[in-house]
């Protein structure tokens, strides 16, 4: 059964942690997002993210997008500067038209930082990418 199931490969959707300014609390903060590069909207799209190592394990945290429109992004989660020191997965599944998609994407422990700020695609901010 198993191996009757076709998932095509992703591509054009990524993610990104961006440091920002927080213009309520006035302090840096690091923020996950989804970006979609595609030409389609990407329809209810589930995140579930985690964090891990040898020792520790956070709790599971899950968000739904109804909808991401093509050429958009969309803001995931505030991620606390302890979670850099372990590894970080989000796993990532949605329907482009009536096909599902499935990727799981990892941040590496100790990979979050300020020296590994990139310039992102479609937003205006730099950040550590993940294709």
């Amino acid at each position: 059964m198993k191996k009757d199931i076709q998932i095509p490969e992703v591509k054009n959707v990524y993610l990104a942690v961006v440091n920002e300014y927080n213009d309520i609390y006035k302090t840096q903060d690091w923020n996950a997002y989804i970006i979609n590069d595609k030409d389609v909207d990407l329809e209810m799209v589930l995140i579930v993210s985690s964090g891990y190592s040898e020792a520790k394990k956070t709790a599971v945290f899950r968000k739904k997008l109804e909808r991401l429109p093509a050429k958009s992004y969309a803001k995931i989660e505030l991620l606390q500067e302890d979670l850099f020191a372990l590894n970080n997965t989000f796993k990532v599944t949605f329907f482009q038209g009536n096909t599902m998609y499935d990727k799981t994407y990892l941040f590496r422990k100790n990979t979050i930082n300020l020296k590994a700020l990139q310039p992102l695609p479609l937003m205006d901010a730099k950040g550590v990418l993940v294709k």
